[in-house]
């Protein structure tokens, strides 16, 4: 007999994220990782939101910025069987979401193809649902790469778990000011840890670091 006060059966949704971690948990993977300069963002941010009346964040503008970014970089969009490794054009973007089943991953489709404001309004929309469970199974499949983050928690970093069959995923952390050295002296700026987790089966650490060099790079420069 257990003298557990909760026993949570791995069924249902529950079981399918267990399943879904112990495939990824198989793959060969890898994690590199890069501290970005927010400060470009953060002023975007607060002047789109100035100008939109929206609720932009933090999450949106890296989601956008990942998308295109991805389209830029299409060895890392995509997915990876025993058999075979699909690059795809479109950019579904999975989006971790924190619901009261455990952490669910819906998919945005065609995220390339959404401005800052759209991305805003259909990602709300969708996690809104998806903690309600309100959405069909088909909104968690032909995800072709994952963002998930933390920066809530006030977590620095983590290295994600893959979101089998998709080859990489991203892991965000927080903003937080920390001192860098500029010109040879030393500031506050507010930085964030990316960190991207890939399967070395289907990409290898020179293109992953090319796109995450990339990404941080479009992101230091407000440039979604």
């Amino acid at each position: 007999m257990s003298d557990a006060t909760n026993i949570v059966p791995l069924k249902g949704i529950r079981g399918v994220i267990a399943r879904s971690l112990t495939a990824a948990w198989q793959a060969p993977r890898v994690a590199q990782g890069l501290d970005v300069d927010m400060s470009a963002v953060l002023a975007r941010v607060k002047s789109e939101r100035a100008a939109t009346g929206t609720k932009i964040s933090i999450t949106h503008a890296v989601l956008r910025t990942a998308a295109l970014t991805l389209r830029a970089h299409p060895a890392v969009n995509g997915i990876v069987s025993e058999q075979a490794v699909e690059h795809w054009g479109d950019v579904n973007l999975g989006v971790a979401v924190n619901s009261p089943v455990g952490v669910v991953v819906p998919v945005l489709m065609q995220a390339e193809a959404f401005t800052l404001g759209e991305l805003e309004q259909h990602v709300g929309v969708l996690a809104g649902n998806a903690r309600a469970g309100k959405l069909p199974a088909s909104a968690y499949q032909r995800g072709t790469f994952t963002v998930s983050t933390l920066g809530a928690t006030g977590i620095d970093w983590f290295t994600p778990v893959l979101n089998p069959p998709q080859i990489a995923i991203l892991g965000v952390g927080r903003v937080a000011e920390r001192a860098v050295v500029i010109a040879g002296q030393v500031v506050a700026r507010p930085m964030m840890t990316l960190t991207l987790v890939f399967d070395h089966r289907a990409l290898d650490g020179h293109p992953a670091g090319l796109f995450l060099s990339a990404l941080a790079q479009r992101l230091a420069a407000g440039d979604f």
